[in-house]
């Protein structure tokens, strides 16, 4: 896992700028803390930070091989086999890295050699003979990857900081851009900024002296679905197990996120099975300081502790639990780490506290596996089961009001928030394949999953791996390996719950290797502090704002709506949604005030 970066111009020599190349480089410092590398020809520069994980010896980069030079982040998980058809083919290899693999796979199948690749990856190949960039990036979007087109040529980056650090360009913010960050909406291809782009997941980036050519590579697509509903479990299984393995594969310490809930423990059970003898270790995130307990909301109904107690010793895993303090979760230094590492507002102490767990763990681990995207993939969130959620004409998790609220922030702001979500919310049904002749209970929830896949999971991976890779750990996400995705997608809702329950095919498929309380356990989401001090620490941060009449983000703030929510008594302290709206706007403050982008 790494970082990378680079700057292609057809107009400059690039080898005088090698000191802002450098530049560009240094921001991706805490993704890559082993070790830095940047090669530079004529029109073109590409810099890298490593994280080695996989030969630590041999995968230095950049890394060079005949007309083609590679920057690369991330993991291929079938490099074992690509390289043996590539030995076949003639290519002799200088090291066991899957870098090399990547590189010689580019030159013995052109551009298309990415749709043969399994991992989760961003890279940039730069081609002597044509004088192109080829940028790409993995199909569920786990490796992010940034670009913004020059008057000639291109920057690029892992991160829009590597970007910004470039003086060609300008951080500029549009209505538009703003909305965006408000309703984490993850619109494909959005950079947040005015003229920065994300890849595509799925897509490749072509640049070169006629331009800029996109070109999609991989897309969800509707396909008949034959395996009754004990050879769709069984088949799941298989994939499981092959999945895991693969990406068990590792040259430094490996361990599972272990939440007690059927996803993680699945993953955990299924680790520890893999590597026969030796023991999986394991880690799980708790709070410290909550008054009278646990308190179930609307949201979980039980701590996640004793599960992740129930698995540790079902499975015998070496497990740690790292418990987190108020004082740590509200520490201004804390968030401001995790505002520069998501170069967006933060999720409030979601974010935090994953920061944190993650700082703890790289303490002994530079591998975690995590069960993200199971929920989407296998239908796992409540509001898949909620008709009034299903039949909303939105998203259904606004619908069912996740991880957003528009009512601290101005009149206008919060009206163009609302058609924005709208909007992209019925762009985004225009993409759904469908079979012909589908049931319309059938049509509806393949729409569901799509948006899910497409949209909501992008959101939740970014978050993921800015928040691992600003502690320098790599965190693999299984359940987004293509092969599961594109099975279970076209696996009928009936199938997906034919127990009456969330999440059918998974519980069935691994229930033999989990004890019974956590087969048993209905959906509960990450975890998030239940400590009234922390809200505290919200609000008086707000007020600071609210009183600050240079503060950047007053103009986009309903000042009479932030004093009256701050007015109130403290919320319960188990209702995350009631300091949601606090944790937004102090988000999108503390970003405005960081970044100072221009705004158009």
């Amino acid at each position: 896992m790494c970082g990378i970066t680079g700057w292609v111009d057809y107009d400059r020599d690039l080898t005088a700028e090698r000191a802002t190349a450098l530049d560009m480089t240094r921001t991706m410092t805490l993704r890559g803390p082993d070790d830095q590398g940047l090669w530079i020809d004529r029109h073109v520069a590409l810099g890298h930070r490593r994280l080695a994980v996989i030969d630590i010896a041999g995968g230095v980069q950049p890394m060079t091989r005949g007309p083609a030079t590679i920057v690369y982040s991330g993991e291929t998980y079938n490099f074992h086999e690509l390289r043996r058809d590539l030995e076949g083919r003639g290519h002799r290899f200088r090291t066991r890295s899957d870098t090399e693999v990547v590189l010689y796979a580019y030159l013995e199948w052109g551009a298309e050699f990415v749709e043969r690749l399994n991992g989760m990856f961003a890279f940039a190949i730069w081609d002597t003979r044509r004088e192109e960039l080829l940028l790409g990036r993995d199909r569920m979007g786990i490796k992010p990857l940034y670009y913004a087109p020059t008057p000639h040529g291109v920057l690029f980056g892992s991160e829009p900081k590597a970007i910004l650090a470039n003086p060609l360009f300008t951080a500029r913010i549009d209505e538009e851009g703003l909305v965006e960050l408000l309703t984490n909406t993850k619109t494909p291809g959005h950079g947040i900024f005015a003229g920065m782009h994300e890849v595509v997941p799925g897509h490749t980036v072509t640049v070169s002296r006629r331009g800029v050519v996109d070109r999609r590579y991989w897309e969800l697509t509707a396909r008949e679905h034959t395996d009754d509903i004990p050879t769709t479990v069984r088949h799941v299984r298989e994939l499981l197990d092959d999945i895991v393995q693969r990406q068990l594969i590792s040259d430094v310490p490996l361990c599972t996120l272990l939440s007690g809930g059927l996803d993680s423990s699945a993953l955990t059970a299924l680790a520890d099975q893999a590597l026969g003898h030796e023991r999986v270790r394991s880690f799980a995130v708790d709070f410290v300081d909550e008054t009278g307990g646990f308190v179930p909301d609307d949201m979980r109904d039980t701590a996640d502790g004793p599960y992740v107690h129930d698995v540790a010793k079902h499975v015998g895993c070496e497990h740690s639990d790292v418990v987190l303090g108020n004082d740590q979760l509200a520490s201004p230094e804390a968030m401001a780490t995790v505002l520069r590492a998501r170069d967006a507002p933060a999720m409030g102490d979601m974010d935090t506290s994953l920061y944190l767990l993650f700082a703890e763990i790289r303490r002994h681990s530079t591998v975690a596996l995590s069960g993200e995207s199971a929920d989407e993939v296998f239908g796992g969130y409540r509001w898949f089961h909620d008709p009034k959620a299903v039949a909303a004409d939105q998203f259904p998790w606004a619908q069912a009001g996740l991880g957003q609220s528009f009512e601290l922030f101005s009149p206008r702001l919060r009206e163009l928030a609302v058609t924005y979500q709208r909007d992209r919310y019925h762009e985004a049904l225009t993409e759904v394949p469908h079979l012909p002749d589908a049931d319309p209970h059938e049509r509806r929830m393949r729409e569901i999953c799509y948006l899910h896949l497409t949209r909501m999971v992008r959101l939740l991976l970014d978050r993921k791996d800015r928040m691992s890779m600003a502690v320098g750990l790599e965190v693999r996400v299984p359940f987004c390996d293509h092969r599961l995705v594109e099975y279970v997608f076209n696996t009928p809702w009936s199938h997906k719950t034919y127990d009456g329950r969330e999440k059918s095919l998974l519980r069935g498929a691994v229930a033999d290797v989990l004890p019974e309380s956590v087969v048993r356990r209905r959906k509960s989401p990450y975890p998030a502090t239940q400590n009234p001090g922390y809200e505290q620490a919200v609000r008086d941060r707000l007020a600071e704002v609210a009183a600050d009449p240079a503060a950047p983000a007053r103009p986009y703030l309903d000042l009479d709506a932030v004093r009256t929510q701050l007015a109130r008594p403290l919320g319960h302290a188990s209702m995350q949604r009631d300091r949601l709206p606090l944790e937004q706007a102090l988000g999108m403050s503390d970003w405005l005030a960081a970044y100072r982008p221009e705004l158009i």
